[in-house]
This record gives structure tokens, C-alpha cells and sequence, in this order.
């Protein structure tokens, strides 16, 4: 299941982004907007949604979030872009410092 998460995310829905990978939540964090959609099968799922929901393109970036350790992973398909980001793995320090803070923020340890 597929959640847009704008505040600090509950146990519940947590449990909820889990129900796909169950120790691992597949994620896409909107830099600019600072939110980020999480659960799914697949990272592009997870940014279908919150391009639909009004966030751009170049404001996307995959990563994953391990819940048990508190973890973050920064690799994604949807983070290949030939004038942005030559790799799966986000390259600019910036951008990887603003998704890490997001995803802190938003889901954090407890």
C-alpha cells in the first residue's frame, strides 16, 4: 500500500507501507514539497503517486528506509537522469543530505 506522508508518519501507517516488502519500505521523497510517498512494490509506483498528487519531476528521488535499524538507502531506478543524476545511487551530496532530513523527519526512529 502506497501512503503520502506530509507529517510525522503513525506506527499504523508505517505498518501499512510495509505490507509489500516486510522489513523494507520502498520510498520517494519530493525535496521541494517535503513529503514523500512510501510502500509498493516499485519506486516508480510510489512517484506515479505524487506526480499525480502535483509534485515535478526533478524534485523526485527514490531511496528505501529500513524501519528495524532506522536506515536509509539512496538507490533507485527513477534517480537515473542523463542531465541530473548519472547513477541509481543519488550522487549530489545536497540533494542526498535533503532526502536523508525528509525522511528523518517523516519517519524517523521512534
Amino acid at each position: 500500500m502506497i501512503i503520502i506522508i506530509s507529517k510525522r508518519a503513525t506506527t499504523s501507517e508505517i505498518e501499512q507501507m510495509l505490507t509489500d516488502h516486510k522489513f523494507y519500505i520502498k520510498l520517494v521523497v519530493d525535496i521541494e514539497r517535503r513529503i514523500l510517498a512510501g510502500g509498493g512494490e516499485m519506486h516508480y509506483d510510489c512517484e506515479q503517486v505524487l506526480l499525480l498528487n502535483g509534485s515535478q519531476q526533478q524534485n523526485l528521488w527514490g531511496a528505501g528506509y529500513m524501519p528495524s535499524t532506522g536506515s536509509v538507502t539512496y538507490d533507485s531506478l527513477i534517480n537515473i537522469r542523463p542531465r541530473q543524476n548519472r547513477s541509481m545511487e543519488i550522487l549530489d551530496v545536497n540533494i542526498k543530505e535533503n532526502v536523508a532530513q525528509i525522511v528523518t523527519e517523516l519517519l524517523g526512529t521512534s
